[in-house]
């Protein structure tokens, strides 16, 4: 199994991501003789062997299809060891450090791998990504996700404090990504690491006072085009409003001859507009008429004005996290 390649059909051993609903997904691992329990019924694994991916399986109260993973479903589903980031955050930088295939990736910490994996993706098949983590169970079980989705040509992952020790690396990487408590200890060491070319730095901070002192150790050390930025995803509920029709200084109510037309008319005043030598233009009233509404709206009745909007949300998410991008050019 890999997530480095797609394949046609499900095989024993792989990683699948069953569909349930937008909000449901379940990574399971396919082994002969299991059953996986969910909401619709028991899924046996010997059922998907041989399937399709993206195929449609029907249980006893409902269905599931059966997916492919890619990063961003692995975000979705992931194991917590740590509080991860999101697709709304990893997009933003992927964007601002610049990746591309072939590109070199600094990652400190791992966490649970979440990041990991899309950054992995980004800088494939020749790049290659550096993950630090100071916890060595964690750190373990990140080498052991990497070898068991195939991406262990494409990641070297190692327990390390980069606070303490540093990266240990020299002029190697393009961009350097930060999730640390103490961030500003180890800018110096991110700049050693980072090409003589120059490259990108990004920040990850819950605090402002983190985000503070790492500018404070950033500037310091020659970074510059300082951005801090913060990602707020906002949902808009989506549903259909009816307007009333417009009141166009309706007076008098009557029935209109055209069953095409509204069912009331009003009084419209037409201007004639005609040249006078002093001032230009002289606007002359000419007496009411009346004009059925229909006229005047291209014969729209009431049901055309019932349209779809979206509708803010009543409460605003809170607090994520800070992402602060730095550049550092040639010396």
């Amino acid at each position: 199994m890999s997530f480095a390649k797609y394949k046609k059909l499900i095989e024993e051993g792989d990683t699948v991501i069953l569909y349930l609903s937008f909000n449901n997904l379940i990574p399971i691992t396919v082994k002969s003789g299991q059953t996986h329990q969910n909401k619709y019924g028991a899924l046996k694994h010997s059922e998907m062997i041989g399937v399709a991916y993206g195929s449609k399986i029907n249980l006893k109260k409902g269905y599931v299809y059966v997916l492919h993973p890619t990063p961003e479903l692995w975000t979705q589903t992931v194991p917590h060891r740590t509080q991860i980031l999101y697709t709304t955050d990893i997009s933003m930088i992927l964007t601002q450090l610049d990746l591309r295939p072939g590109s070199v990736v600094v990652e400190s910490g791992t966490g649970s791998g979440s990041l990991s994996h899309s950054l992995i993706k980004a800088v494939m098949p020749t790049g290659h990504l550096h993950t630090f983590e100071f916890h060595k169970e964690r750190a373990g079980q990140a080498a052991e996700e990497f070898k068991a989705h195939g991406l262990s040509d494409y990641v070297t992952a190692i327990h390390r404090d980069v606070c303490g020790e540093g990266f240990q690396l020299d002029h190697v990487a393009d961009a350097v990504f930060l999730d640390l408590p103490s961030p500003w200890e180890c800018i110096a060491s991110a700049k050693q690491a980072l090409k003589k070319e120059g490259g990108r730095l990004c920040n990850f901070s819950p605090c402002i006072e983190q985000v503070q002192k790492a500018c404070e150790a950033l500037s310091e050390h020659g970074f510059k085009d300082l951005t801090t930025l913060e990602c707020l995803l906002r949902n808009f509920a989506v549903r259909s409003v009816k307007l009333p029709l417009a009141d166009l200084g309706q007076s008098e109510l009557e029935t209109p001859d055209s069953a095409e037309c509204v069912s009331n008319k009003v009084k419209v005043s037409k201007m004639d507009h005609s040249m006078d030598k002093e001032s230009g233009v002289k606007e002359v009233a000419q007496p009411f008429k009346k004009v059925p509404k229909c006229d005047l709206i291209g014969k729209m009745t009431e049901k055309d004005f019932v349209f779809q909007t979206g509708a803010p949300p009543v409460n605003t998410q809170g607090h994520t996290g800070f992402l602060t991008f730095a550049t550092l050019y040639p010396s």
